[in-house]
């Protein structure tokens, strides 16, 4: 019991004598276990033990940082919480509409009754039933083009539909060619599938076609993954030039292609790369966003040669959807409630986005007013781990950008800000604060 007190002691030494410096992160706990030659449990007594003493800040899942120092002026004003603060998670970005409950609750109502829980509460193939199809299919329908109901196949989440598609696409040690900064999860899938991950060069308009080709080139992609709509974390939207070019590029290379469309019920409809490219495109997408993480299913759209692979893939993996669920969202859809979430939301986005250019005016923020997210360009001196370290002491989670960069030496200065979870008072504070906190680095270190 005493051995993991004298570890945090050392810890403590090194943060005395200005061996670690305030927002410094300190490695994961794995990480910080074989260096020190102990157990993880052990480790995970430490970085309790130094958050006890007020040392470091943060939690497992987005990191822990040294504290700065409340003894000196510039400590206490960069990272020392105010008595008022309490915390806001700009991590989790899952949004919750007004009223939200009371739209879902209604519709559930009839799945509780005996005869009808019964069949719900088998088990549920990775096809899905027939109604699931057909909702599914309109639910993802844009003006030009709506998926055939046998192409559909169902997952948990849509995380597992990406680990599906991945897991009958790539081989162990194949490359797969992604944006230069990507969805975090894709990384860990990738990793756990022992997938390499290519960074591809793009401009204002999407992903570079040039890019795709010369990756190819050096050594063949099995396939390439993009969010085109409203991409995560920068919000950018493939422009439909750039994605007919695309199209051709994956044509010509006979490329496999999964389209990540999580976000796009916020943006205006348009038709995906699938409408263009429907013999190599795998469209991924779900519920967890237009309704709710609770209880959600995931959505693939996949070439209709690719059914048989990616189903054997679902049920290998053990990623079928929940057939409660299933019946639940086909209720969802077919009743309005999901149509009436989606209008509900786009609103939402849209008044937390003035909130955000309210709030963070003057500095460098990328993000699309349809969004629930935004990605801040930190002004000089700020590094992405010492802002979210400063953050954190104020109680609030951001994400490094790092998290979403696939070449290691490629690390972006900047922190992704989701908008969707915190009430809008909290967001509007916790933004104020994070503005405070940049502004006051940059003047002290430039001499204003």
């Amino acid at each position: 019991m005493g051995d993991y007190r004298r570890i945090a002691d050392r810890i403590a030494d090194d943060i005395a004598s200005g061996r670690l410096k305030p927002g410094q992160r300190l490695p994961p706990q794995r990480a910080f276990a074989r260096r020190r030659g102990i157990a993880s449990s052990t480790a995970g007594r430490v970085y309790g033990e130094l958050v006890r003493r007020g040392l470091v800040v943060g939690e497992v899942g987005r990191g822990t940082y040294v504290r700065a120092a409340p003894d000196g002026p510039a400590g206490r004003a960069l990272a020392e919480p105010g008595p008022a603060d309490a915390p806001v998670n700009l991590e989790l970005n899952y949004p919750s509409a007004p009223g939200q409950p009371e739209l879902l609750a209604p519709v559930l109502a009839p799945l509780l009754r005996p005869d009808v829980l019964a069949e719900a509460l088998l088990p549920a193939a990775a096809t899905g039933t027939e109604s699931a199809r057909e909702a599914a299919a309109t639910l993802l329908a844009t003006p030009g083009w709506r998926p055939a109901p046998d192409r559909l196949l169902f997952t948990g989440n849509a995380r597992q539909a990406i680990a599906a598609v991945l897991a009958s696409l790539v081989r162990p040690g194949g490359r797969v060619g992604v944006e230069q900064l990507t969805y975090p999860l894709v990384k860990e899938i990738a990793a756990r599938l022992g997938i390499t991950l290519v960074p591809l060069a793009g401009d204002a308009a999407g992903l570079l076609p040039e890019a795709v080709a010369a990756a190819h080139r050096t050594a063949p992609l099995s396939a390439l993954y993009m969010q085109p709509t409203l991409h995560n974390p920068t919000s950018l939207t493939t422009s439909r030039a750039r994605l007919l070019q695309l199209a051709r590029l994956v044509h010509d290379l006979n490329l496999p292609v999964v389209e990540d469309r999580i976000w796009s019920f916020l943006h205006e409809p348009g038709d995906p790369l699938a409408a263009h490219a429907p013999a190599l495109t795998h469209v991924v997408d779900g519920l967890s966003k237009r309704v709710a993480p609770g209880l959600t299913v995931g959505f693939l759209v996949v070439p209709p040669h690719r059914v048989g692979a990616v189903a054997g893939a679902v049920r290998s993996g053990g990623w079928s959807a929940g057939r409660f669920a299933l019946d639940a969202a086909v209720r969802w859809a077919g009743e309005g409630t999901v149509a009436r979430l989606v209008a509900a939301k786009r609103a939402d986005a849209a008044r937390r986005q003035k909130i955000l250019a309210e709030e963070l005016a003057g500095f460098a923020v990328r993000s699309d007013p349809r969004a629930y997210f935004a990605w801040w360009e930190l002004p000089a001196p700020w590094r992405a781990d010492t802002f979210t370290g400063a953050a954190a002491a104020h109680g609030i989670a951001v994400t490094p950008g790092p998290a979403f960069a696939v070449a290691p030496g490629h690390t972006p200065d900047a922190v992704r800000l989701g908008l969707a979870s915190a009430p809008e008072p909290d967001l509007r504070r916790a933004l104020r604060t994070l503005a405070h906190v940049a502004a006051r680095r940059a003047g002290d270190r430039t001499g204003l």
